[in-house]
């Protein structure tokens, strides 16, 4: 599964995707790869107070990633809240699991949890 930006004609790019453009309205029509791209931390935050099944602290940064000039951010878990700074260069990698599905309220089989979290490249 790649993490993927959403475009529209006019070169917007947004995470999630939307029907929309946000930006000029026209219709999102493409995706961008980003997955084997780097990204800067713009700013970041724990949280120790977390809902059933997420690590506790809980490291978040919002990142921005340059898409031919055009940026576009997103927000994820930190791998390591302890190493990460605002103007840090992280890359996005693969967790098969963001949650314990166990400690949910609903049967395992009914979430999909899967995502990415951002690594610090230092």
């Amino acid at each position: 599964m790649p993490l993927e930006a959403h475009r529209c004609p006019n070169g917007h790019l947004t995470i999630p995707g939307h029907p929309r453009c946000p930006e000029c309205a026209e219709p999102q029509n493409g995706t961008v790869d980003l997955t084997d791209r780097t990204a800067e931390v713009v700013t970041w935050t724990t949280s120790t107070a977390t809902p059933p099944g997420v690590r506790q602290p809980n490291h978040l940064a919002i990142v921005e990633f340059d898409v031919d000039g055009e940026p576009v951010r997103t927000i994820g878990q930190v791998t390591s809240g302890d190493e990460v700074e605002i103007g840090d260069e992280v890359r996005a990698v693969y967790a098969e699991e963001l949650r314990n599905l166990d400690a949910g309220i609903r049967e395992r089989e009914s979430q999909d949890w899967d995502g990415y979290q951002f690594e610090p490249l230092k």
